[in-house]
């Protein structure tokens, strides 16, 4: 009599094997966070929070400007160490909002791209997050199921072998 086991897929074995070797791995690694800017209050205090923590581990995170999920890392990182926050923005800091600006002053790294000002904010959000998944390890996301350009972002990252972990807030 033969029994079937049901193994998974090899690419899914490959991600497992990704996600425990991070686990075991003590280096300090480059993790973006990225997210909504349409948060629940309860939640953005979590994602400030695991920001927080993650820096105080030592680990150089790295987010854009936006309202929400990501002025919640930024918060959480300039808490611990400035120095362990990279902010890159889709567009020059002009274009963004005055609450924002104020935040931002305060980013030790912080890359600005005028080149994108003539684009549609969305255009320059999923150039943004392709340089940001081009610079990090491992991709945190904050996104509700219908966050097309997040969940784009996740996409690309797992193409390119990043290890991605999406949470969903609906």
């Amino acid at each position: 009599m033969t029994r079937s086991l049901d193994l998974p897929t090899l690419d899914r074995v490959d991600t497992l094997a990704q996600e425990l070797a991070l686990l075991q791995d003590t280096g300090k690694r480059r993790i973006a966070i990225l997210g909504t800017r349409h948060v629940p209050v309860v939640s953005v205090h979590l994602v400030e929070l695991v920001a927080r923590a993650l820096a105080q581990e030592g680990h150089n995170l790295i987010t854009s400007g936006a309202q929400g999920v990501n002025a919640a890392v930024i918060r959480g990182a300039l808490a611990v160490d400035p120095a362990k926050l990279t902010v890159i923005l889709p567009q020059s800091l002009e274009r963004q909002g005055s609450e924002t600006r104020e935040q931002l002053e305060r980013v030790l790294h912080l890359v600005e791209k005028p080149e994108n000002d003539q684009l549609p904010l969305v255009e320059a959000s999923g150039i943004c997050n392709r340089e940001i998944v081009s610079r990090c390890d491992q991709l945190i996301c904050f996104a509700f199921h219908d966050s097309e350009t997040l969940i784009e972002t996740c996409r690309g990252a797992e193409e390119i072998g990043k290890v991605v972990t999406l949470l969903f807030f609906d």
